[in-house]
């Protein structure tokens, strides 16, 4: 399926009703190709269903494959809508941007003298943690605090009041530390500015203003649309429907939680392709505020979990041997979601899954299509070199701790490293004790086998690195744990 916008010469959607035409020739592409090209990727690594949807020179294109659930055989099309895990944490960094074209706050205001309620059990670090670190992962909070807060409207106040006791990863400022507290506070925050539910603030402010109809927040309201079904098993094999389609609570919206068609995903790209414009020309955000959300932040130590190379304001951002780009991947329990943004070509790349091993499939798609529409090499695929570096193992050994895991690196009977993941905390019945071996890269950087092949390929990267207080820390999931003993 393809749908056409109006797309100017200096980037903007022009407004002329629906999705105009482009007057200038577009980039073909050949939907018959990628579809079978889909379909032979899709099967090869297992995925139940696919969904692809390709915006380029103003054009969305779409293609799906498979079935979305296993069980029933029901297929997917064009116009299904998948969980798009942690690429919510877009939309809403998208919201509070407008809230700040609005003068409502700024990129700097401590989150506190907007949220009273907001609390960490370190006083300085409240006082400090601003809607900026929030945004780019640099406040300090943790990822790892799972707690049900309910169905009811009043989800996120109560998930904020009950985070107050919940300790930082690290103090705010030193370090990126992948954060999904961070983001239903600044769900909390759009609620307090708004008079609105985060869910009804994405829908008047974003999902209606960009047409965005098979966009949405809640269960209740999937079940209008073809739904795909999660899906487990072990990589290498056709995984089974998961025994719930969706494990998350209501508070978990902001940071994970919404559910989309590729194309709609595609559309939200558009928006920020265009300098701000929905495709009738309404401006939804200012020009500075997408260049805001484009603009590095802070470097990413690892440089391999989610592909990033640096993080801006909500965005992931890219370094394709010096080709600038942006996106997001997305997790929830067994459906796997992928954006990829390049500007200077005016390509936007939306793949949502439903299982199986979507990171290789992903990975061996994104590479022919950034390739062929915008001349991108994608790095290769993380793992140990062939020949491992020698490495002086005494400065990493050692326990290191954050909320809800402890990390214990050891010195293996072979003088090779392992590394004992254990969940404790809130955390602790969520698996078993991962033990690792860790295979040097470079004399920080080790690759440890059992990640599973949806996560990183075949191995998960490890990262040692050190907080700009002098603390020593370790990476596993684009989270810092820093070392205490």
């Amino acid at each position: 399926m393809t749908t056409e916008l109006d797309w100017t010469a200096e980037g903007d959607w022009t407004a002329q009703g629906d999705w105009g035409r482009r007057d200038s020739a577009s980039r073909r592409f050949d939907l018959a190709r990628w579809q079978a090209r889909l379909d032979e990727l899709r099967a090869a690594h297992h995925v139940p269903g696919a969904s692809l949807a390709v915006l380029v020179d103003g054009v969305v294109h779409e293609v799906a494959s498979g079935v979305l659930h296993r069980g029933t055989g029901v297929a997917v099309t064009t116009d299904s809508v998948f969980l798009s895990g942690s690429i919510a944490k877009v939309y809403t960094a998208t919201l509070v941007m407008r809230l700040i074209d609005e003068g409502r706050l700024s990129l700097d205001t401590r989150v506190a003298d907007v949220l009273p309620e907001f609390a960490t059990p370190d006083p300085q670090a409240t006082a400090q943690i601003s809607v900026r670190q929030l945004l780019s992962h640099t406040g300090g909070v943790t990822n790892d605090f799972n707690h049900d807060s309910g169905r009811g409207d009043d989800c996120l106040a109560k998930y904020v009041e009950a985070a107050r006791d919940v300790p930082l990863d690290c103090p705010p400022g030193t370090a990126i530390s992948y954060g999904g507290l961070g983001y239903v506070v600044l769900g909390r925050l759009i609620e307090v500015l708004t008079g609105k539910t985060w869910d009804q603030a994405l829908k008047d402010l974003l999902f209606t203003p960009l047409g965005l109809d098979h966009s949405m927040t809640l269960p209740e309201e999937a079940l209008r649309f073809r739904v795909a079904m999660s899906h487990l098993g072990e990589p290498g094999a056709d995984p089974g429907p998961a025994p719930a389609w969706d494990l998350m609570p209501r508070s978990a919206g902001p940071y994970g939680r919404v559910i989309t068609s590729a194309g709609d995903m595609a559309r939200l790209a558009g928006l920020h392709l265009s300098g701000g414009l929905a495709p009738d020309g309404t401006r939804v955000l200012s020009a500075q505020a997408v260049a805001a959300m484009q603009h590095r932040e802070t470097d990413v130590p690892d440089k391999w979990t989610v592909s990033a190379d640096g993080w801006g304001l909500g965005w992931t951002l890219y370094d394709w041997d010096g080709v600038p780009g942006y996106g997001h991947d997305g997790a929830a329990i067994g459906q796997y979601a992928y954006l990829r943004v390049v500007p200077h070509a005016g390509l936007a790349l939306v793949l949502m899954t439903n299982g199986g091993s979507a990171r290789l499939l992903y990975a061996d798609l994104f590479k022919e299509l950034l390739a062929e529409l915008a001349g991108v090499t994608m790095p290769a695929p993380f793992g140990p070199p062939a020949q491992p570096p020698t490495v002086d193992l005494a400065p990493l050994l050692g326990t290191y701790r954050r909320e809800g895991v402890v990390l214990t690196v050891s010195r293996a009977a072979d003088g090779g490293a392992r590394m004992l993941y254990e969940f404790v905390d809130g955390m602790k019945d969520m698996s078993p004790p991962l033990d690792m071996e860790l295979t040097p890269v470079t004399p920080t950087v080790f690759a440890a086998t059992g990640a599973g092949a949806s996560f990183s390929e075949d191995y998960m990267p490890v990262v040692f690195s050190t907080l700009s207080n002098g603390t020593a820390c370790v990476y596993v999931g684009m989270r810092a744990t820093p070392k205490i003993g």
